[in-house]
This record gives structure tokens, C-alpha cells and sequence, in this order.
């Protein structure tokens, strides 16, 4: 059975594993930055896991603005307790577990957060091949991010 919870430093190790499975070197998230995030925003980074093991996860930081910028992949405050925008720096599911729902249940999770803590939406920064599945999610396609993170090209998706 798969359960999720919030992160743990214990987790740091499969974290990275997963991160460097899922993005090239350069948009994966150090490890300093996974180390940030776990110690800073907690109650806004979600694991899968299945007998110990991680199978995913999704993070960010609580943002008042509602695209995402560049700095807040090195650069994140603690979250506020309500209002602002959910943002998704990372959402990650390892490749043996793909294709099973894990991703959709952790933005299902993160959504569930959303309405708790009043938040006005989520928003996210995708590369093209992903739109669609966001976009099955319920996300809207507000076009290309002005973000350069890793060198590529990413869309802005929001879910109010």
C-alpha cells in the first residue's frame, strides 16, 4: 500500500536518487536545495512510499506572485500559514513506479493543501512534453514561463 506523508531528513538520500532519475544534471535540484527544502517547507513536501521505500514526491514553496521564478529553485523562505500560491518546484515519481497514479495522487494531496490552507491555486513550470498531463490534471496552459532554469523552455501551468 502506498502512503503519503510529509518529508523526513532521512529521506535525503532517496530524494536525490529520484531527482537525478528524473531531470537532467542541470534542472535536478542539489543537494543543498532538497536539504533547504526539507528543513524550510515540510508541510509542503509530500512523499509516496511503500515499505520504506520512496516512490515520489512533490515540493514548493508558498509564493505570493503566481508564476514561479528562477531563484526559487536555490532561494525559499518557510511557507506562510494561509493565503499565497502553492508553487511545484518538483514533482518526481522513480521509474519503476511510473505510470501507476503516484503523480496524480501527490497533486491530488498537494490540492487537499490548498483548500486546507486557503491558498489562491498552484502553480507550476512544465516542459512541453508534460502540458498535456497537467493539463488532464486540471491545470490551464498560460504559455511559456520567462524562467531559464536548466537552459530549456517551460510553461506556466495554474490551477485556481
Amino acid at each position: 500500500m502506498v502512503i503519503l506523508r510529509n518529508v523526513q531528513p532521512a529521506d535525503l538520500e532517496q530524494l536525490l536518487a529520484i531527482e537525478n532519475e528524473g531531470f537532467p544534471t542541470n534542472e535536478a535540484a542539489t543537494k543543498k536545495a532538497l536539504e533547504e527544502r526539507i528543513q524550510l517547507i515540510p508541510d509542503t513536501f509530500i512523499v509516496a512510499v511503500k515499505e520504506g521505500g520512496l516512490l515520489g514526491y512533490i515540493n514548493g514553496p508558498i509564493i505570493n506572485q503566481l508564476y514561479l521564478t528562477d531563484d526559487l529553485f536555490e532561494n525559499i523562505t518557510t511557507n506562510q500559514k494561509t493565503g499565497g500560491y502553492q508553487s511545484i518546484l518538483g514533482l518526481v515519481v522513480s521509474k519503476q513506479a511510473r505510470n501507476i497514479g503516484i503523480a496524480t495522487r501527490l497533486i491530488k494531496k498537494m490540492e487537499e493543501l490548498v483548500k486546507e490552507n486557503e491558498r489562491k491555486g498552484i502553480t507550476l513550470t512544465c516542459k512541453q512534453d508534460l502540458v498535456s498531463f497537467y493539463e488532464k490534471q486540471g491545470f490551464i496552459n498560460h504559455g511559456i514561463s520567462a524562467s531559464k532554469h536548466g537552459g530549456v523552455s517551460w510553461y506556466n501551468m495554474v490551477k485556481l
